[in-house]
């Protein structure tokens, strides 16, 4: 499934992503679309992880959530509302965190965490990648 962000409207996603199984399919798909490769020790076995859409690795045993190690890592706001903030972001990089919380009834502070990630991304690859994560 190929989709930008950029040639959605927002009815379109909320149809995509109305619930976070639609949203964690994506990621996950878009992740390991080259297949997996655990990040401890290489191995490209897994077999199914405890949380939805998340893999185990069957040498090791880590598991690894859809979201680990993409921008929406550690997001602790649900997932719906992480993708309507990076469609948000993706069609207006300008929009104001404050607008962003009137929008979706959120703090802030957790809509500037989450955007400040994603301009990071755009000043870094000239668009918004959701597989992309920050050095620390």
């Amino acid at each position: 499934m190929t989709i930008s962000f950029k040639q959605l409207d927002i009815s379109e996603l909320d149809s995509f992503f109305s619930k976070d199984e639609d949203c964690l399919k994506f990621l996950a798909e878009k992740k390991w679309e080259a297949g997996f490769i655990c990040n401890k020790c290489g191995n490209t076995n897994y077999c199914k992880g405890k949380t939805l859409y998340a893999r185990r690795c069957t040498r090791c045993k880590s598991e690894e959530s859809a979201t680990a190690h993409t921008i929406f890592h550690r997001c602790h706001i649900p997932i719906t509302e992480a993708f309507r903030i990076v469609y948000l972001v993706c069609h207006d990089p300008a929009v104001s965190t404050y607008e962003l919380s009137r929008l979706l009834d959120l703090r802030q502070m957790t809509c500037w965490k989450l955007k400040s990630r994603l301009i990071e991304c755009i000043k870094n690859r000239g668009e918004v990648d959701i597989l992309f994560t920050q050095k620390k």
